[in-house]
């Protein structure tokens, strides 16, 4: 960001059968076939949507094919070490994501997710963001890519990785192929991480402007997911399933509040929106198990400028129209068609969704809110030391701690974890012994200091923990540059990339000086 219902589709005969069978094969046929890596055939996202007249016209998952019979790369990542790419594809036609290749490939090192591809042929493929009314924090403007493992889930019982969206952080395509323009029909799902999310403009997928700026109301028609009240929302608190038309986030026909959207917490959401000719929908579920419910079915907002729309044909995710990136998300899946779709090929859609056996990994290093810990270094040198705060000074580094030690000592070792404070899914460490200090990085140097409250502090105080590069313990990822880990240096402590352009980016030592045993706290 930054009219009355149109009659019903009918659908025709031949659709509505192949609706119902794969309905029933997915209900009936459940979590049996999770241990294989195909679906059978015709019954995946992209063949429900085609079978019910609304063609896919873009598909993008990091995840699982969404077409029966699709046997291509899903996305490709780039390796910090060297730069080398390599592409992710499925281990078989209509099969879940190869994630061992990535390990294989990113193995002792960090790789950015550098293109989402569409699976519909139509060459819709996602990839970072240009700058446009607002600029990213990579170069030129761009936004972040995403960290390639920061998301790890399971999907039929099978190893997979979600595209884990912080704040600066975003993809586009703004020169497209078969999305919906002007007024024309379309339809859209995503799979999200009901957990992660902010009220930062704005955590989006969907159609957007082709120039990377706002031009004006009706322009866009996304998917939206997060809290933000400023333009629109709904009952309780957040998070809201809700479109972004650009200049209004709508939950309803009504600017603002509309009672009818609620809010939702399901760990694998399922979000639809679709859009016509004065009708536009909002739909939502739990995307583990059970059907959608519809939030809002009905005219165009009843606000100048969205009836009738304006749309343009781009594709964002993680973003607003205008390059807005300080959202947060995660994203798993998601389609976007040629036309309106039914409920009946949505309902099909989500209980394929539903047998697809989306399921959490468990969490790197079992860091969690409220225990304290002490962070060992597991470098061969250096695995009787400690990441502390200095006693003379705020800058953070590691030392030597054991059971002869001072009391101030270990003390300066021992952190307390608690929610993220840029990002609630990641980790923040508050100092044991000085209250209120938190470890951040400051020019790259880790230090302590004290909640300002500002917009900075938060991202910089904020790390998200993720399998460890060398095997040992946990791997600490700066929340806001998505590249950098934590890592002792020559005893100091700093965020590092895998061979930057500072001294502390070295790529000697890199994966295990970036990798942190979490032990018992020493105070």
């Amino acid at each position: 960001m930054s009219v009355t219902p149109t009659r019903s589709r009918r659908v025709r005969p031949l659709a509505l059968l192949a609706l119902v069978l794969a309905m029933a094969t997915a209900m009936l046929g459940g979590r049996a076939s999770a241990g294989s890596s195909a679906a059978a055939a015709g019954t995946l996202p992209c063949d429900l949507y085609a079978s019910g007249g609304t063609p896919c016209v873009a598909a993008h998952s990091t995840t699982r094919a969404l077409y029966s019979a699709y046997n291509g790369r899903l996305y490709q990542v780039k390796r910090a070490s060297d730069g080398a790419t390599r592409d992710i594809g499925v281990l078989s036609a209509g099969g879940y994501a190869d994630a061992a290749a990535q390990d294989s490939f990113c193995a002792g090192t960090s790789c950015l997710v550098t293109v989402i591809q569409d699976q519909s042929g139509r060459g819709n493929h996602l990839t970072q963001a240009p700058p446009g009314g607002f600029s990213g924090p990579a170069a030129g403007g761009y936004d972040n890519l995403a960290e390639a493992s920061a998301a790890p889930v399971t999907v039929g019982g099978h190893k997979a990785y979600g595209v884990f969206i912080a704040p600066g952080t975003g993809y586009r395509d703004n020169n497209t192929n078969g999305i919906a323009t002007a007024d024309q029909p379309e339809g859209m799902y995503a799979i999200l991480d009901g957990s992660h999310y902010n009220g930062g403009c704005c955590f989006d997928y969907g159609n957007a402007e082709t120039n990377s700026l706002d031009t004006g109301n009706g322009h866009m028609e996304t998917i939206y997911f997060g809290n933000s009240k400023s333009w629109g929302y709904g009952t309780g608190n957040g998070p809201w399933i809700m479109a972004d038309l650009e200049n209004g986030l709508f939950s309803g026909v009504n600017r603002g509040y509309n009672a009818n959207d609620p809010s939702v917490s399901h760990r694998f959401l399922t979000a639809v929106v679709k859009g016509g000719p004065n009708q536009w929908a909002i739909r939502g579920g739990n995307a583990q198990s059970g059907g959608l419910s519809t939030y809002y079915s009905g005219p165009r907002p009843n606000v100048s400028g969205y009836n009738p729309m304006h749309k343009e044909g781009a594709i964002i995710l993680g973003i607003g129209g205008d390059n807005s990136n300080s959202s947060a998300g995660t994203f798993y899946e998601g389609v976007m068609t040629s036309g309106y779709p039914s409920d009946a090929t949505e309902n099909a859609v989500q209980a394929n969704i539903n047998a697809a056996g989306y399921a959490t990994s468990a969490t790197a290093g079992g860091l969690t809110a409220g225990s304290r810990v002490s962070l060992r270094a597991t470098t061969s040198c250096c695995t009787t030391q400690y990441l502390r705060h200095n006693s003379a000074d705020s800058n953070a580094s590691i030392a030597a701690v054991s059971s002869s030690s001072a009391s101030a000592d270990k003390a300066a070792a021992t952190w307390i974890v608690r929610a993220g404070l840029g990002d609630a899914s990641c980790v923040s460490f508050e100092s044991a012994d000085k209250p209120g200090q938190y470890l951040r990085h400051y020019d790259f140097r880790l230090r302590i200091a004290g909640d300002d409250g500002s917009a900075l502090f938060r991202p910089d105080a904020t790390f998200c923990p993720q399998a460890s590069h060398n095997g040992q313990g946990v791997s600490l990822r700066s929340a806001n540059y998505p590249s950098d880990f934590v890592r002792h240096y020559n005893q100091d402590a700093y965020i590092a990339s895998h061979g930057g352009s500072h001294t502390w980016d070295n790529t000697a030592l890199w994966a295990d000086d970036t990798s942190w045993a979490v032990a018992s706290p020493w105070a």
